[in-house]
């Protein structure tokens, strides 16, 4: 294992970029569980390097929620890590939580339509993770698991159906289509009418 010293400054980043989130998630947990926060953007974070996104990519995809559920400041974010990575983070924050869940997940959908490249990598991957987490907890405890969410089973099989059509719609080539497709299986094993 190379030392502290012997990392590369992209090495650096990346660790710092986990250091900051797990400080800015301390004490938050997944929906429901006693599942720290931070194993969430960890888990983006590795969706995000397996299909080789760029430094600022994988960073922006540890830091998504960051300003949106812990407080952090975009401006925060742009000393740290830069005008990109800052760039990236907004446009994978919802940006006003004021509004009601339905505007802001419509804001979300229409949102994919016109989002960078490297924002729409962060997208899919951030909620590819979500859809994959609500499977694994439904296999392990049921269809009580839809009681942790504001809105209910229907309200988020039209969220997830909705995001697929425009993921697909911007996902045509590799290695998005790929990432778009691991997607489209989490939606369909979630919301399949055996699941009901």
């Amino acid at each position: 294992m190379k030392s502290a010293s012997r990392l590369s400054r992209a090495q650096r980043l990346v660790f710092d970029a986990v250091a900051f989130a797990a400080a800015a998630h301390h004490g938050q947990y997944r929906k429901g569980t006693r599942i720290p926060y931070l194993i969430h953007p960890l888990r983006v974070a590795r969706e995000l390097i397996e299909i080789g996104s760029a430094r600022e990519v994988v960073i922006a995809g540890l830091l998504h929620d960051t300003v949106e559920d812990a407080g952090v400041s975009l401006g925060a974010i742009r000393r740290r890590f830069g005008n990109r990575v800052a760039r990236l983070v907004a446009e994978a924050s919802e940006a006003d939580k004021t509004l009601a869940w339905e505007d802001r997940k419509r804001r979300t959908i229409a949102a994919i339509a016109s989002a960078s490249r490297s924002a729409l990598r962060v997208e899919l991957a951030d909620k590819l993770d979500n859809i994959r987490s609500v499977r694994e907890d439904l296999a392990r405890h049921g269809p009580t698991v839809w009681r942790r969410f504001r809105r209910g089973r229907e309200a988020q099989r039209w969220y997830y159906t909705e995001l697929l059509r425009a993921f697909a719609a911007r996902c045509r080539s590799e290695p998005l289509r790929s990432l778009w497709k691991r997607f489209r299986d989490e939606v369909e094993a979630v919301f399949s009418d055996r699941r009901a």
